[in-house]
């Protein structure tokens, strides 16, 4: 068998930790941030025109994941008690609009944000509606979907030409794949927020003029390897150590850094991972990042819901209203849509545990900023919040929804290398009507 077969049966994994493995030993740093959007060709820096006025230039994506109680957040029902349960309720700046007394910092901020009431999934597993959350599309074993934020890279090219254009802190590393578009659409993982962008320096051990010859010689390997192997995968490498270095020596790498915020504005947000993210993810946003996901697990509440529920609230409070306002006082809420979205809701009827169960029959998500209208809600459930009665809107809409904000051609077609045909919605239509 050929040296260029056995490549082509390595999977992009396989091809990633190759580079990695040489990355490290010859330059002595690792350039695992380094192969995602950060890496391909020329098409990542050519935005796409806007399609509408005042679209958003940046998306901060909060992912609930577990399933995010929609009785105990954003859609009570205090007329019911039965399915409402201890859950307190209160009155938020947004007219006639009442949401869970677990959160009163997002209440005071409701003016900005829209909350799409009537979530439908077909997926009532974890995994399952992870992926169709992020891809718009029920998993297949013969095909792995990009994730949302491929799609945006994709659509709409990097904003800053020297950092990542698509970054995912504390979550799974598979909610930011490239999928069939390649690795160079792909997203950085980080694991933590306050660890920022590990391995972007050059080791103290090797010096200047170490790391030069290292550079050399990784050039005259590259260039044989290039002749050696000609699939268009390889392709996708080309560019990897010149991109390494300009991250390395970009004044931009700063933005992963938070340690230089202020402690009183690191406290704005809460001293926990998820507050840490969101204070990452503006601030990746501020330095032009297209793309930011922020994960806060937790939301599996088969067991005592009502305090699991508060717990998780009182981080999400904090944060999500420390974000909404923070970019509102930086003039950059109008140009970055916050996305929450959750894979399901938990059921209204109570078990035995004092817990819900999953529910993708009816749940809520939100946006605010990136031009959609404060204050409002799209979709209603019934008295119970076990039905959508109108306003249905499906994990592909609400993926469409997000590339229409950006301005996005949301019907654009991507043919995966096996020549079949993918929207960012599974072809479904964006809700133009949370719009202002």
């Amino acid at each position: 068998m050929s040296d260029n077969s056995l490549f082509q049966k390595g999977d992009e994994v396989s091809r990633r930790q190759f580079m990695i493995g040489a990355a490290h030993s010859y330059l002595g740093v690792s350039v695992l941030p380094m192969l995602g959007a950060t890496v391909g060709s020329s098409d990542l820096f050519a935005a796409a025109p806007p399609m509408r006025p005042r679209a958003a230039k940046s998306v901060i994506f909060l992912n609930m994941s577990g399933g995010m109680s929609h009785l105990d957040t954003f859609d009570p029902k205090p007329e019911n008690q039965d399915v409402q349960g201890p859950t307190p309720v209160i009155d938020t700046t947004a007219d006639n609009v009442q949401i869970s007394g677990f959160l009163p910092k997002t209440a005071a901020v409701m003016k900005h944000i829209t909350l799409f009431r009537g979530m439908r999934s077909n997926q009532g597993a974890h995994e399952q509606g992870q992926y169709l959350l992020h891809r718009s599309y029920a998993p297949r074993g013969t095909i792995v979907h990009p994730s949302l934020g491929a799609w945006i890279m994709r659509l709409s090219g990097r904003r800053n030409t020297t950092i990542p254009g698509f970054v995912s802190i504390g979550g799974s590393s598979e909610n930011a794949t490239g999928g069939f578009m390649g690795a160079k659409y792909g997203g950085v993982p980080l694991g933590n927020a306050n660890s920022g962008l590990k391995d972007s320096k050059r080791a103290h051990s090797v010096s200047k003029e170490a790391f030069d010859r290292r550079l050399s010689l990784a050039d005259k390997m590259n260039a044989d390897f290039h002749g050696r192997f000609k699939q268009k995968q390889i392709k996708t490498y080309h560019g990897l150590y010149d991109e390494a270095i300009k991250l390395m020596t970009s004044e931009d790498l700063k933005a992963f850094d938070i340690k230089h915020e202020d402690n009183k504005v690191r406290d704005f947000y809460g001293n926990n991972s998820f507050g840490q993210g969101c204070l990452l993810a503006r601030r990746l946003v501020e330095h032009q990042v297209r793309f930011v996901e922020v994960n806060l697990g937790g939301w599996d509440t088969h067991n005592d819901n009502f305090v699991a529920v508060e717990a998780r609230c009182q981080i999400l409070d904090q944060a999500l209203a420390g974000l909404i306002s923070d970019l509102e006082r930086r003039g950059m809420l109008d140009s970055t849509l916050v996305a929450l979205g959750t894979e399901f809701g938990r059921t209204p009827d109570i078990n035995g545990n004092t817990g819900r169960d999953h529910f993708p029959r009816a749940f809520t998500t939100l946006m605010a900023g990136g031009g959609v209208k404060g204050g409002f809600v799209y979709g209603e459930t019934d008295r119970k919040a076990h039905t959508v009665k109108e306003g249905i809107v499906t994990p592909g809409m609400f993926n469409a929804t997000i590339g229409h904000a950006l301005g996005l051609p949301t019907e654009r077609v991507v043919t995966s290398p096996s020549g079949r045909p993918f929207t960012i919605g599974d072809e479904a239509k964006p809700v133009k009507e949370v719009f202002a």
